[in-house]
């Protein structure tokens, strides 16, 4: 080492001529070495629980640090929160094509879902008929799908027709027949 000199910064023990860098490496050494006691080491660890700190970089094995894909993050919040169910029961409604099949889905939507009972509106009263005779059928295919016990009663309705018991212009009377047959 160079000769020491007190009047390179004030700090004993290091060395004359350094600059930068290089004289905060030595003041710090300088200071450690007056310590006495031999410095912490940063321990190498994996994350866990014991307390230890991560190292500075991942290298190449998995790393809790490393990016996840947004899926796995999404499904490990829907765990911690205890939101199973009611994603389960989204799922009815956002992929009602892939839950119960492309066939199907052009011919039939979800409209509800409260307390396990489903209800399903069909293009046609006889689409809702063959839904109908199709229902325990569709519930084992939605159970497969989204999970045991979300749906467990359905509830299949034909298309709506309009009402013409009330309006501005109501006549009395039986009002139009064999229109929707």
């Amino acid at each position: 080492m160079a000769e020491e000199s007190k009047d390179n910064k004030g700090v004993p023990g290091v060395p004359e001529g350094l600059a930068g860098p290089e004289l905060a490496r030595a003041a710090l050494d300088a200071a450690l070495a007056r310590r006495k006691v031999p410095p912490r080491r940063r321990a190498v660890g994996d994350g866990g629980s014991n307390g230890r700190r991560l190292r500075g970089y991942s290298g190449p094995g998995p790393d809790p640090r490393d990016p996840q894909p947004f899926g796995a993050l999404l499904a490990k919040l829907v765990k911690a929160r205890g939101w199973q169910k009611p994603a389960a029961e989204a799922r009815i409604f956002g992929e009602w094509a892939t839950v119960v099949g492309a066939d199907l889905a052009e011919k039939c939507r979800p409209v509800k879902l409260e307390n396990g009972e489903l209800t399903i509106e069909a293009s046609s009263t006889s689409w809702a008929t063959q839904l109908r005779l199709l229902a325990g059928k569709l519930i084992k295919t939605i159970a497969a799908e989204v999970g045991d016990g979300v749906v467990r009663k359905l509830h299949i309705h034909g298309p709506v027709a309009p009402s013409w018991s009330r309006g501005p212009r109501r006549v009395r009377g039986r009002g139009p027949r064999d229109t929707y047959g």
